[in-house]
This record gives structure tokens, C-alpha cells and sequence, in this order.
């Protein structure tokens, strides 16, 4: 799992906590603060908005929509 974010969002910050508190393995990428250098992002999502989370061919770019599949993800809803 891959966690696209900058460090002084707040929606990020939530999927971050959500993410230790649940004791899922992530990696990190933080990207640049100017959204049209965040070529990393686009090139997974589409667009240059965070947090992305990347969790094999699944891509999630709405933030109670991450925090929702990490909720099944720990439950075992989700693979």
C-alpha cells in the first residue's frame, strides 16, 4: 500500500492516523506543495489532488473513500 501526501494536510493527516491505528503497512511518498509539480501523483491517479492511497490496481482519491476501504481492509472486506 502507497500513501501519496503532503505533510500539513489534514485529510492526509487523517488517513496517516487511520493507517497507524490499524496497524497497515504503507509506504509514504510525500510530494511537492505545488500541485502541478506532483507528477507522481497524476501519473497514478489522474490528478494532482491528496491523499492518494494506492493499494495494488485499486487507486483511491477521496478521502472518507480511503478511509472507508481501510476500514473493510481491516475487517477483511477488502483485499
Amino acid at each position: 500500500m502507497t500513501l501519496y501526501h503532503v505533510t500539513w494536510c489534514p485529510e492526509c493527516a487523517l488517513v496517516r492516523q487511520k493507517l497507524d491505528a490499524l496497524g497497515i503497512p504503507y509506504e509514504e511518498v510525500i510530494v511537492p506543495d505545488f500541485r502541478p509539480f506532483r507528477t507522481q501523483v497524476y501519473e497514478v491517479s489522474g490528478q494532482y489532488y491528496v491523499p492518494v492511497l494506492v493499494d495494488g490496481d485499486i487507486v483511491l482519491t477521496e478521502t472518507q473513500e480511503i478511509l472507508d476501504y481501510l476500514d473493510g481492509y481491516s475487517s477483511g472486506a477488502n483485499p
